[in-house]
């Protein structure tokens, strides 16, 4: 069995104008049958499988559904239609700087997120310095997290969620942060965990990322799933032509 099953998912969101109108009137409005609920469907039949160590690619422009679909593989969110079916752990990292706590340290931190990830404090004092090494944070790990800049948290969110060993790996545009250098060093890391075994879900607009990483891409674009396969290379160029106005859907 795939280590990652996506079966026809779709996840639609409900808006109405509850916040506006308060308690008293949404009731009244309900029945006399005067409320109305919008529907937007932020992605409609997703389909897709990954074996172990394989990697995806997901390519689309702003409010294409990308990580309302990253929230559902992840177990966060659950899908509207459909199944997602996951074996092992999952360590995601959707939105930078999330699951951390300002007022802490860095050190405290790298442990809560390891916590939350489900390592012992065993594995975590064994990781820790392997952890704040790669993150380049030696000299900031007693620091409150508030004071680190954006980059410094996004370093230390991937370094936690690499180097724990997850059997699911899943990043929003987290490749993308930092300078050169590290953006380098955190590419040679997700090839080390591909070798490893590890299947990880990427989110990028790097089609050279998509290219050069990823076995599977899967393009979305306003919900719908445009394009999946192995061809990663046709993949994105027929993307970029799109982007280009050379492509019509």
């Amino acid at each position: 069995m795939s280590i990652l099953e996506v079966q026809d998912v779709s996840i639609v969101y409900l808006t109405g104008d509850f916040k506006e109108i308060g308690l008293k009137e949404y009731i009244l409005r309900k029945l006399r049958h005067d409320y109305h609920v919008n529907q937007f469907w932020a992605d409609r039949h997703i389909t897709f499988t990954l074996e172990r160590g394989e990697m995806l690619g997901i390519i689309g422009a702003n409010g294409a559904g990308k990580s309302t679909l990253l929230k559902v593989i992840s177990g966060i969110m659950e899908p509207t239609e459909g199944v997602v079916h996951r074996e092992g752990s999952i360590a995601a990292l959707l939105e930078l700087g999330s699951g951390f706590d300002g007022e802490l340290t860095v050190r405290e931190n790298t442990y809560l997120r390891g916590a939350m990830l489900g390592y012992t404090r065993r594995f975590m004092d064994e990781t820790y310095d392997s952890i704040i090494d790669f993150a380049e944070l030696r000299e900031f790990e007693d620091r409150p997290f508030k004071q680190l800049s954006s980059g410094m948290k996004s370093r230390l969110a991937f370094s936690i969620a690499s180097l724990v060993r997850p059997d699911i790996l899943i990043l929003d545009e987290v490749l993308s942060v930092g300078d050169g250098a590290f953006r380098a060093k955190s590419e040679a890391k997700m090839r080390e965990i591909i070798r490893g075994g590890a299947t990880t879900i990427l989110v990028t607009h790097s089609m050279e990322q998509v290219r050069d990483l990823c076995s599977k891409a899967l393009w979305l674009h306003r919900g719908e799933q445009i394009a999946c396969g192995t061809d990663v290379d046709a993949i994105c160029s027929r993307y970029e032509r799109f982007l280009a106005g050379k492509e019509t859907l």
